[in-house]
């Protein structure tokens, strides 16, 4: 019954708001006329029509069935989190339900920062392309050309970031190799555990996909290296502080102590989780920020402030050898919706978070999706994403009905 509640208020919207205008005049664009979407930043950015039918009205109208939406995922199905939509450029929608903590019933705002999980890749991808503008590193050279002791050999940087290493998950094997997890186990420690016992591995380097959060710790930890600095450190100095994400860090001993300003974990029975030894494990997770900090990232990645337009082609170009219907990036993953658009996505899972964010290149518009209680209300994202971007038939169907809706009023 939940599930048909959402799956009517999202068929409803299709039909009640701003598709009945905005998805059929995307048909009609050249006739209508379009106008380019202003620059909203200093540096150069990548422009992208806007059309006439976007108007305040239609935005205003699709912000209100998204707020219905969400407000039945809080009631009905306990989404617990924060949530901001945007298209074109522009904030439709950002709403804040529930708690950060339940035991002190602290309230959710769209500030509060949450664990980013494996939306965390991203950023760690970033840092690599970032220093391979810098010509630092090459995404073909060798694990053991920035780290020397590396046991594993035949990984490329590249492989290491579109999961083609081959690599076992650190998650289980230090489980199995760490001595005393009351300590915190770090990204050096890792590899240590790995240069000491070899773990063995998953598959032989680049002949299978296999998701790799082994990968990305490494990734980070060559990010290190080749910058001369701590990863949290890179991260702030080249991404959080320039992009002005005040309320976006990296895990760290302190991070309990931020009361208000982050979200704590919880099981699906709202229970309070507590980091444990493989938080401070970084490159992979490890990330907090709030998603009007995640809204600077995914503005920020039509400008070519972090890195050129060029550098990130590349990274939301598919690397799976056999067509599929996902492929990956760096740190994205790569789908075509209903629409036909190709979207890029990443989502997450770790000690009581659940995230989500996904960008649509074509209508620059994004859904980011923050919560700290995984108790299932995730899985209407796909009705979600189908409102947002319906199929073919569904946008010239709605195109036919209000061009005779238009007739009929002359």
């Amino acid at each position: 019954m939940i599930f048909s509640r959402i799956q009517f208020l999202v068929n409803r919207g299709v039909a009640a708001t701003l598709f009945l205008v905005s998805l059929v005049a995307c048909q009609d664009a050249e006739k209508t006329g379009q106008v380019k979407q202003q620059s909203i930043a200093a540096e150069e950015r990548q422009q992208i029509e806007v059309p006439a039918y976007f108007t305040a009205d239609s935005a205003t109208k699709l912000g209100n069935h998204l707020d219905s939406i969400f407000t039945q995922l809080h009631k009905k199905s306990g989404f617990n989190g924060t949530v901001l939509v945007t298209k074109y450029d522009q904030v439709l929608y950002k709403g804040a339900f529930g708690y950060s903590d339940f035991s002190r019933k602290d309230t959710l705002t769209t500030q509060t920062a949450f664990q980013l999980a494996s939306v965390s890749k991203q950023f760690t991808a970033m840092a690599i392309m970032m220093l391979k503008e810098q010509g630092k590193l090459a995404y073909d050279d060798s694990v053991q050309q920035h780290l020397p002791y590396f046991p594993y050999h035949g990984i490329t940087i590249r492989q290491l970031l579109t999961h083609r290493s081959g690599l076992g998950n650190y998650t289980y094997f230090s489980d199995e190799l760490w001595p005393d997890r009351s300590e915190p186990i770090t990204n050096q420690d890792v590899l240590q555990l790995m240069a000491t016992y070899h773990p063995p591995v998953y598959y032989e380097p680049d002949t299978h996909f296999d998701y790799s959060n082994t990968g990305y710790m490494v990734l980070a930890s060559i990010v290190a290296k080749v910058a001369g600095m701590p990863y949290a450190t890179f991260l702030q100095k080249h991404i959080f502080g320039p992009l002005k994400m005040q309320n976006t860090f990296t895990y760290s001993k302190n991070v309990a102590a931020l009361t208000g300003k982050v979200a704590s974990g919880h099981t699906g029975g709202r229970r309070k989780r507590s980091p444990d030894y493989l938080d401070t494990v970084l490159g992979d997770k490890g990330i907090y920020s709030t998603v009007e900090d995640l809204y600077k990232w995914d503005q920020a990645l039509y400008t070519g402030k972090l890195v050129k337009q060029e550098t990130l082609v590349e990274a939301f170009t598919g690397s799976r050898k056999k067509k599929r219907d996902e492929d990956y990036g760096f740190g994205w993953r790569i789908r075509t919706v209903e629409s036909g658009d190709t979207i890029v996505y990443h989502g997450g899972l770790w000690h009581g978070y659940a995230t989500y964010l996904l960008r649509n290149p074509k209508d620059h518009s994004a859904l980011i999706v923050l919560s700290n209680v995984p108790n299932g209300s995730f899985r209407h994202l796909k009705e979600l994403q189908k409102f947002l971007y319906p199929e073919q038939s569904k946008m010239a169907a709605a195109s036919k009905k209000t061009s005779k809706t238009a007739a009929n009023k002359l």
